[in-house]
């Protein structure tokens, strides 16, 4: 039988949270939690159709809660930048973020509409370039950011040498390079927040291996058919075999981003066998996140590519 491992939350009344990649799987569950725990929750969403139909059933079930839609494409850096300007411009705090969207594995190299290779574009520098546009909204909450890696940045490394796959694409390489990164970000975001006083805390989550969409038939980044890997994970999890479902895999993030307990600079994931499934908890950073200068070289070089400036977000 599935493990239905249980969290609760706090009250999160008069908190305002934004989750990415919230119209299904785990971030829909993520988003429907923090609702019925009283936020107020964002959705932006590229896709509206299946956005209306995740916000009618928060509301099914939350009939009070208050959830809108936004327009946001992580892997165009304008949309990013429009959704930027939109929030700012209403001027509301933002107290929760959590960078959950992503995608896995095209089967050959895409590129965003600005060039990018896509997992780096949208896993990574799509969510870098919403962290800086939304410091401000960020800095009046003291958020607490929460970004989803993934149990693939748990080995390899940022791939420097071609960052943008254009020589030797290898789909799972670039997969765990982008979350590699996007940890590092995550943990340079405390530190700097530390030092500069902006009232941010940081953390990263990953939600170990459950049956979701990424690995499935995917017509939109030429995989026509589901992955074999699924397959298995999915017979994993009706069984309660090793790895989550996508209930649990929730609780990592949901932990991170709410828990008292939970502190800035930290992993969370889930802690059972090989943290693939069960319960959440803190645990060890993965290798590739220890090194500080690592983080330095990514938070540098990824704002040149994201077009943004957090020394500029900062005095806004």
């Amino acid at each position: 039988m599935p493990r239905t491992p249980q969290l609760s939350l706090p009250d999160l009344s008069g908190r305002r949270a934004l989750v990415t990649g919230a119209s299904d799987g785990i971030g829909f569950g993520i988003a429907r939690r923090l609702a019925g725990a009283g936020a107020e929750v964002l959705l932006p969403v590229r896709n509206r159709t299946k956005g209306e139909a995740a916000l009618a059933r928060i509301r099914e079930q939350h009939p009070t809660a208050k959830v809108t839609l936004h327009d946001l494409d992580l892997s165009s850096l304008s949309s990013v930048a429009a959704l930027g300007d939109e929030l700012r411009a209403e001027g509301s705090p933002i107290h929760l973020l959590i960078n959950n969207a992503g995608v896995m594995t095209p089967p050959q190299r895409q590129t965003t509409v600005d060039g990018l290779e896509l997992q780096l574009g949208t896993n990574h520098l799509g969510h870098v370039a919403l962290v800086a546009h939304l410091l401000p909204l960020l800095r009046a909450g003291r958020a607490r950011v929460t970004s989803q890696i993934s149990v693939a940045a748990r080995s390899g490394a940022v791939h420097w040498e071609d960052l943008n796959w254009e020589d030797s694409y290898h789909g799972m390489r670039a997969y765990s390079s982008s979350k590699i990164a996007l940890g590092l970000f995550g943990l340079e975001l405390d530190r700097r927040s530390r030092a500069e006083g902006w009232g941010i805390t940081s953390n990263l989550s990953h939600p170990g291996v459950a049956p979701t969409s990424l690995l499935a038939a995917r017509p939109e980044l030429q995989r026509e058919r589901n992955t074999p890997q699924i397959a298995v994970i999915r017979r994993l999890s009706r069984a309660g075999i090793l790895v989550g479902t996508v209930d649990s895999a929730q609780l990592p993030a949901l932990h991170a981003a709410t828990a008292p307990q939970a502190q800035g600079g930290r992993l969370y994931g889930p802690t059972g066998p090989g943290n693939l499934g069960g319960g959440p908890g803190e645990q060890p950073l993965y290798r590739p996140l220890r090194d500080q200068t690592e983080a330095d070289r990514v938070w540098t070089v990824s704002q040149a590519l994201a077009g943004v400036s957090f020394t500029t977000t900062a005095r806004i």
